[in-house]
């Protein structure tokens, strides 16, 4: 399955038009020492007393406390990727429950000049939409885009990939019950997803021929967690096929487990109505009983085991 952005712009830091899933992404917790940005974000150490989980919290109070952030000068001139490594390191601190606070500061703060203001906007686009960064993330990124579409710096014209790009990422939030969708056998019998009975849902949109589809595969057939539940029960996996080439999809039924439930997407109704971010595959979506989405959009089938595994010792 070959996809596009809707829309390609260009920045100092590279491209960003995207298919499959490559395997390199951006890290998180990036080093900024001896560089122009370490005097920009460095902050008084926080007091000693504090917890581990305080000094985290006292740390995204105050990251961007020493930057100035109407040096336009600063930023034309910096190198690209210490502003991204600041930006990332920064980013990888915020938990998704801080998310629409934090990041929605931030871009107030930004907004001191549109060059400014298109800066952190462009970070936000490269760390937290790019399908290929680490630290991709939609609660985080959703506050960018409010932000941009409220913004005086923009006419409509130029708001509009940005309110395409909020559609798609308000889909299936964290905590929120999942689009449903019919899926289709190669029997041609179909059901609904929110049908599947079982106290967890893992849904993995593939596509046959992807590299890093068949990598991710072998990672849950090989996942002891995720093996001891299928076999119980406890959670069915649902593989689904979003395309059209339905020739290519038969010829790689028999890559899946016969446990699970391997299924296309009939008319690609899901890319048409948008229920799914599908601009890069794989992606692994982890829902509850209620359907409710655990994990979203991931590749990480480590993040699945421990999602699954703290669920199961809540019981």
């Amino acid at each position: 399955m070959k996809r596009y952005l809707i829309y390609i712009f260009i920045v100092a830091f590279g491209s960003l038009s995207v298919a499959c899933r490559q395997r390199t992404g951006q890290g998180g917790s990036l080093s900024i020492a001896d560089s122009a940005m370490a005097d920009r974000v460095a902050i008084a150490q926080p007091p000693a007393m504090l917890s581990a989980e305080q000094r985290r919290a006292y740390m995204v109070e105050h990251y961007w406390d020493n930057f100035d952030f109407s040096d336009t000068l600063f930023i034309a001139n910096v190198d690209a990727q210490q502003l991204l490594s600041a930006y990332a390191s920064y980013i990888s601190l915020i938990k998704d429950d801080e998310a629409a606070t934090s990041m929605a500061q931030l871009m107030q703060r930004a907004h001191t000049s549109r060059s400014m203001f298109e800066c952190f906007v462009h970070l936000a686009e490269k760390v937290l939409n790019d399908p290929n960064s680490a630290l991709r993330s939609d609660e985080k990124y959703i506050p960018v885009l409010e932000a941009v579409i409220a913004s005086s710096f923009y006419d409509e014209y130029e708001r509009a990939p940005y309110q395409y790009d909020l559609q798609i990422a308000s889909q299936n939030r964290l905590g929120r019950v999942a689009n449903n969708f019919r899926y289709t056998l190669a029997s041609g019998e179909s059901a609904m997803m929110s049908d599947i009975e079982a106290d967890y849902l893992l849904i993995f949109i593939s596509n046959p021929g992807c590299a890093m589809c068949g990598d991710v595969k072998e990672q849950i057939q090989s996942s002891a967690v995720i093996t001891d539940l299928v076999q119980r029960g406890s959670l069915s996996i649902l593989v689904l096929y979003p395309d059209e080439d339905l020739q290519a999809w038969r010829e790689h039924l028999a890559d899946y487990p016969p446990q699970w439930i391997n299924a296309y997407d009939k008319g690609t109704v899901i890319m048409r109505e948008r229920l799914y971010d599908l601009k890069a595959i794989p992606s692994l979506y982890l829902l509850d009983a209620q359907k409710r989405v655990v994990v979203k959009d991931c590749t990480d089938v480590a993040q699945i085991e421990q999602q699954l595994s703290q669920a199961e010792n809540g019981r």
